[in-house]
């Protein structure tokens, strides 16, 4: 699933602004600094499947690695693993060889845990600029 397809939000016939669509602008800002922490996650052997919260609200999941108070942004970005969303009952054991088939290749995409007050879901966002399709 991509930022578009959950950015689609319709209330009946009357569509709604999106707050994926601010996520989108932040990730732009972000997409360095959240590369560079999937790559030491990696490199330091704490996961290979790094993953990535997205919220506007308090979460206890993951390291905030950027603020939306001290950036001045609309969502805060937390590190975490799929050792962690396992180890807290997000990703359920039975579950863990499918979603190890499905990760993209984290040195090309943010894996991102994206949560809204409608629920949350998995998003991957490409790190290059020219794979971003627009909104």
């Amino acid at each position: 699933m991509d930022i578009e397809e959950l950015s689609n939000a319709h209330e009946g016939n009357k569509k709604t602004e999106s707050p994926l669509l601010s996520l989108k602008k932040d990730l732009e800002l972000y997409l360095e600094s959240i590369k560079e922490v999937a790559i030491e996650i990696m490199v330091e052997g704490l996961s290979a499947y790094p993953i990535f919260v997205a919220h506007q609200h308090h979460i206890t999941l993951g390291e905030p690695i950027l603020d939306k108070h001290e950036l001045g942004t609309d969502w805060t970005i937390h590190a975490s693993t799929l050792e962690e969303f396992i180890d807290k009952g997000i990703i359920k054991t039975s579950k863990k060889e499918a979603f190890i088939k499905s990760f993209k290749d984290a040195s090309d995409y943010a894996c991102l845990f994206v949560v809204v007050p409608e629920g949350a879901n998995f998003v991957y966002f490409p790190y290059h600029k020219n794979n971003v399709k627009t909104l």
